[in-house]
Parts: structure tokens; sequence; C-alpha cells
């Protein structure tokens, strides 16, 4: 029976349902505070709260210091951490929120918000912040991107950090090759080439083909054919004839000019990879920079905001904001906020975006020193205000954005790297599911 990408979604969200019920008496009380529809309460102020944090691969020491720093502050609250991957917070919250065990706070970032806060499980925030000592101190763009992103009304999130998408290149590889910065496509592709010696195992690029590959394709794919919307009224422009052209030519890199093993590369191990092996590029993000100076050095590489056509023309995918969430279900709401009111304060916020290499949300933290010191850094956030940088926003208010560009394609992307799908099957599947859910959307919101 062949069934539509909406029923096999709720026949995976029943199934999810099913088995976090199942696990309710092992999740109740282990670590979090109580299901989706427990309204919570204040509390006292004082107690242990729990915070999840949502990338604990790469963010555990410093999340480790600014507990401690929080705690010294605040001697009579106590902040359990839990560590949770990347690639399984999603998965986390939503058994959570039907069978129990919600943390107090938790990193919530705008690509997972609209299905967390359409479970009701999220308190508004719009009045916390305005009372606090984080009122007129966060960027307002950033709390734009949290606020659309929960549905364009409340802002259930704090925004944290920005991570634009970077072109990293090493820079010793290039000069020996006599190559020029890769600043337009044309540039990108031809190193990507040249810097190729299979035999030696030495390669130009490498590409995403594990978990979280579907933004940087896209990434890639906007950015080469120049499209600046990811709507043309109510069609999304995924499957628009530049973009296929623009993909199948991106794919055509696998095996030729990047290491057969990317197409189960997750950021982790791409990161890795390149930090370890003779590879010319990568792309990724700001999070990665401080990964690459402790290996490779702040002389032999380059982080690059998107390559330009050929014309000049910037495009780059919004890269989702991250941000610190309230639940609901909470009793200790009290405590839990002025954590996150700390964390979200100068120095904190500074701490944990330099250790990340990302953006600031805390409009003094931006301002720091730090921040004109990392290259990468200092020219995204340049390419953000000088506006040279078409940003197509993608559509994180979609309750289904999350597994649509992830579960759901990420397997039909690896077909299309080893070729057994064409590109333009894959993104006519893409724009098909993505249209449906669109569709879904605005009727509920008429």
């Amino acid at each position: 029976m062949n069934m539509s990408p909406r029923l096999r979604r709720r026949t995976t969200a029943a199934l999810a349902l099913t088995t976090a019920l199942a696990l309710t008496a092992t999740a109740c009380g282990d670590d979090g505070s109580g299901a989706a529809g427990d309204k919570g309460g204040e509390g006292s102020g004082k107690g242990e709260i729990v915070f999840w944090d949502n990338n604990t691969a790469v963010r555990h020491d410093v999340w480790q210091e600014i507990i401690k720093d929080f705690e010294k502050e605040n001697p009579d609250i106590d902040v359990k951490y839990v560590g949770v991957p990347a690639e399984n917070v999603q998965s986390k919250y939503d058994t959570a929120i039907q069978g129990g065990g919600l943390p107090d706070v938790g990193g919530v970032g705008a690509a997972m918000l609209a299905g967390i806060a359409a479970q009701d499980a999220l308190e508004p925030l719009d009045d916390r912040v305005e009372k606090s000592a984080l009122s007129g101190k966060l960027n307002s763009a950033m709390v734009d991107s949290v606020r659309a992103a929960g549905g364009g009304v409340d802002l259930y999130t704090v925004p944290t950090s920005a991570s634009n998408g970077v072109l990293y290149y090493r820079t010793d590889l290039f000069k020996a090759a006599g190559l020029e910065a890769p600043t337009t496509w044309t540039k990108f592709y031809e190193a990507a080439e040249k810097l190729t010696d299979r035999d030696n195992n030495r390669f130009g690029y490498t590409i995403r083909g594990g978990e979280g590959s579907i933004a940087q394709a896209l990434d890639a794919m906007y950015g080469q054919s120049g499209i600046g919307d990811f709507w043309d009224g109510d069609e999304t422009t995924v499957n628009d004839p530049k973009n296929v052209a623009a993909l199948k030519k991106y794919v055509a890199l696998y095996k030729k000019a990047t290491p057969s093993a990317d197409l189960n590369n997750d950021f982790t191990k791409m990161v890795a990879q390149w930090d370890s092996g003779q590879i010319g590029m990568l792309s990724h993000n700001l999070g990665s920079y401080q990964d690459h100076v402790k290996a490779l050095g702040e002389d032999k590489f380059r982080g690059l905001p998107n390559p330009t056509t050929d014309a000049g023309v910037r495009v780059q995918v919004s890269n989702p904001v991250d941000g610190l969430g309230l639940f609901k279900s909470s009793k200790k709401k009290k405590a839990a906020w002025k954590f996150i009111e700390f964390a979200a304060s100068h120095e904190s916020n500074s701490k944990w975006n330099e250790s990340a290499g990302a953006i600031p949300a805390n409009t003094e933290a931006a301002k720091d020193p730090w921040v004109k010191k990392s290259e990468p850094t200092k020219l995204a956030a340049e390419a953000l205000n000088d506006g040279s940088l078409k940003i197509v926003q993608l559509p994180y208010y979609l309750p289904d954005w999350n597994t649509i560009s992830k579960a759901e394609n990420e397997p039909g992307f690896q077909k299309v790297l080893l070729g057994k799908m064409s590109a333009k099957d894959f993104l006519d599947s893409l724009a098909e599911q993505l249209n449906e859910a669109q569709a879904e959307w605005k009727k509920e919101h008429q």
C-alpha cells in the first residue's frame, strides 16, 4: 500500500507515543519535571533543576563552567546537567513530552522549536524577558527568528547564538597548488578537482552524507542557483530547475573529489576527518572553528562565508538560532528562569559563544574582543550586517520540518550520492512533502 508522507509521519508519531507510554515508568522522575499539559509551578527559587544540553558532544565542557559559575552565584540552586547528543535530542524531547520526564530547562533551537511548541510543552517567555536584565540586550534578528519558528506570536526560547555556514579551506594546500581562495563556486569546483589525488588519499572536499546532510545540501544548492526565497507563493523552490542542476553538480563530487566514507559522515566525523587528513575544503558552520584551531593552528586554514555566484550573488540558507527553553511542566520555574537569565547574560553568553565560535545573541557579548579576533565569526557577522548576503529562510515554523529534513529525506540523499536516485526525483519528492506541510500549516493558521 502506498502511504502519503503525511500519513507516514502520523503513523511514526503513533508508534513513538506507544513507545513513550511504555517507558513512562522509567522516564518519570528520572531526570525531569513532568509531561506536556502539566502546568507546573514557580517554586521557591531554590533546589535542584534539570538542564538538558542539546549538543553534549561538543559543548559539555563550557556548560560545566557556566553551571559552576551559576551555582557559585546562586548557592541555593543546583543544576543537574544531562547531556544529549544532537542527533537524539528531538526524539528524547518527544518521548518525554508524551510520557513524562521533561527537564526544567533545555536547549531548544529553532529547527525543533515548532514541533515542541505545537505540543504545548514550552512556557511563553516574553514577560519574563521584559522584566529581566535581558530586556533590550538580545539580538533582535535572533529574537525574530525564534519567534517566527515558534509560530510567530510568543517567544518560546531565549536565543543564545547563531552559527552561519562557513566554507573552511586549507590555506597551505591551496598555496602549494597555486589556487586562489574559493570565493566563488567556480573556484570551489576548480579547487575540489585540482586538490584531489585519490591514489595518495588526498581529496579536494568532504561532503556530509550522514545525519544533518539535508541542510548542508540545501545551502550548497541555493548558494549556486542564486535563488533567494524558499517559497514562490505556496510552492517551494527546492525543485526549481536551477536548484536541481546545482544539486546534481554538487553530489557529483562524491567519491570523485571526496572520500567514500562521506556517505555516512555526520558533522563530528566529517570535521575530525578534515582536521586529521589531507582534504582541501569543508562546509560546516562557525561551531567547528575552535576544533580546527586545535587541530591545525590558525595559520593553515581560513573560514569564509558561502562562495558567490560568478555574478557576485551570495546566497545562504538560514542556520537555526540556538536557544534555551523553559518547560511548562517545571515545578521550579523561578529557579529555572534564573539559570536561563544567567546563561544568556553578557559574561556567560560570551564564554559559550567564544567556545563555540558562534555569534552571540547577547548584544554586549557580541562586542567583546574575541569576536573580532575570530576571523570566520567576524566575516559572518559582517556578511549578515552589510547587506551582501541573501538568506533563504528555511520553514522552521512547520511542525514537520525537522522530520522532513532529517528522518524522511536523509536516506534519500544517500541514494542520490550513490547514483540510485536522480537529483530531480529527490527534490521533487522533498517539494511534495514540503508543499503538503505548508498547506496544512496555512489551513490551521487561517
